[in-house]
This record gives C-alpha cells, structure tokens and sequence, in this order.
C-alpha cells in the first residue's frame, strides 16, 4: 500500500498534510478534506482549516492564561497580598507618570486629567447601579452579593471620595493623603486580613474582629506615612513627627468607627473617608 504525504500546497498556506490516495485501500472512504485535489478544494476543506486554526489559538490562549496563573502564588493570602502589591505599585507609577508630566508642562490642567479616571467611574457605576447598563462579570467581581443595585453604594462612593479628594484637595493637603490611604489601603487590609484571621470578634460588633480592626489602622498609617515621603520628595508636603503622629490619629479614629456596629448601617467607603477628612481637619 503506497501512500504519499505532501507536507504543504501550493494552493493553501496552511502546514497540514494532504494524502494522495490512488492506491490507498481502507474499509471506510476517506474525507474528501483530507485529500489532495489538483483542480479545487471542497468547502469542507476550507471549513477544516478554520477550526483547526480556531482550535489552535485557543489552546494557545488557554496556555497563556496557565502561565499567568502560575506567577502568582496558589496560597489566597499569599495571591491577596501580591496582588495588592502589583495594583500599588502600578499606582505609584501613574503617580510619577502625571509628576512628571505636570514638570514638564506638558498639561496645564493636571488636577482635571489625574481626576478623569475616578470621574468615569463614578459614571460606569451610575449606569451598572441603575441599570442601564449590563455587565454581569462587572458586577459580581465589585458587589458582594451580585447585586447590580451595591454599586450604588460602596462602589459609587469610592469613586466620589477619590475624585473629590483629587479635585478638591491636589497634591499638597495631608488631609487628602491620609483619606485615600485609609480608604484604600486601611479598608482594603482590614477586609482580607479581618476574614482570614478574624477568629476573635470584638465585644460590640460580632461582625468586626480585633485583627482586622488592627490591620486596617496599621495599614493606612504606613501608607500614609509612605506616601508623605513620596510627596515630599517634590516638595509638595514637609516631613515632620508631627505629620506620622497626626496621621496615627487619624487612622485609629477611622478604624474605630470602622468597626463600631453603624458600620452595618453606613457603608463603610463613606464613613472612613468621612472619618478621615473629620479628625484630619482638626489634627492637621
């Protein structure tokens, strides 16, 4: 039985074989889209090669997507933390980017531009809270309990503090530093440290545990003070003892009422920053 195997064709770019079966004998027929033609090929060829070019790229994504998986650590607090770490230092570089732009001139109008990507979050949460909009991945990957109707709450006021401390207090207010960190940083630990170690619940609040309530005042403290060193490399905020003190108060007193039984109540992505800009007003 003699069987030739032409590796490519002429006609089609595609590296797959064609058999050319004059003297090929089998009980079942062979598809016509394996054979070789010298006039045309089938339709079903055509379609063959499609799918095999289909089926080839997404097992080529699906690789990708393993070894993306595989950078990060399987253990959830290690992965947490990692992931934290890239998104913080993603910011500090869009931080250094818009610097670096307002320096050399480039915008003249820096406070409206670094305050236009929380602004056009507070639009896409109107629109997912409202329903206007639907986009079911969104919504569960920001809600807690998959309810498009949350993003009109927590979500929403996220975007409003961020945005109003940007446009409101710019560059130089530590009032505005100390904000965002303890929203950010202090509320973000307090939630993944709280759940993970949370065993012993305070005495007033069974929902809150002493681990999380630590965390998130420890958390927004150092970010603060990190980020005061940060501005103050361009001269926008003095360092001093006096700022890490005021910013320790400030980052107690937004944990305590974190974690007082309002919290339930009072979302806590608008009594932080509330908190915040209340003690940090009197203290700064």
């Amino acid at each position: 039985m003699a069987t030739n195997i032409y590796p490519f064709s002429p006609k089609i770019r595609p590296s797959i074989f064609y058999i050319h079966h004059s003297s090929f004998r089998s009980p079942t027929p062979t598809p016509d889209f394996y054979c070789r033609r010298t006039d045309s090929f089938s339709f079903s060829s055509h379609r063959y090669i499609l799918r095999s070019f289909s089926s080839t790229a997404g097992r080529v994504l699906r690789r990708r997507s393993v070894l993306m998986a595989s950078l990060l650590p399987e253990n959830r607090i290690a992965h947490d933390v990692c992931v934290a770490g890239l998104a913080s230092g993603v910011a500090v570089l869009l931080l250094r980017f818009w610097e670096e732009m307002a320096k050399a001139g480039v915008f003249e109008q820096a406070v409206v531009l670094a305050a236009l990507a929380p602004c056009i979050n507070i639009i896409r949460m109107l629109l997912l809270g409202l329903g206007i909009v639907r986009s079911d991945a969104m919504v569960k990957s920001i809600s807690r309990h998959g309810d498009y109707r949350e993003l009109l709450k927590g979500p929403l006021y996220y975007a409003c503090t961020i945005t109003m401390a940007t446009v409101f207090l710019w560059r130089t207010s530590p009032i505005a530093i100390t904000t965002i960190c303890n929203l950010c940083a202090g509320d973000g630990f307090a939630d993944v440290i709280g759940r993970r170690f949370g065993r012993q619940t305070l005495p007033y609040n069974k929902n809150k545990s002493f681990v999380g309530s630590i965390a998130m005042a420890s958390a927004g403290f150092i970010a603060s003070v990190g980020f005061m060193y940060y501005f103050s490399l361009f001269g926008f905020v003095e360092r001093s003892w006096g700022l890490v003190s005021s910013f320790l108060v400030v980052s107690v007193a937004a944990a305590v009422v974190e974690s007082l039984p309002i919290s339930t109540e009072l979302d806590d992505n608008l009594s932080v920053p509330l908190t915040s800009l209340f003690v940090g007003s009197i203290v700064l």
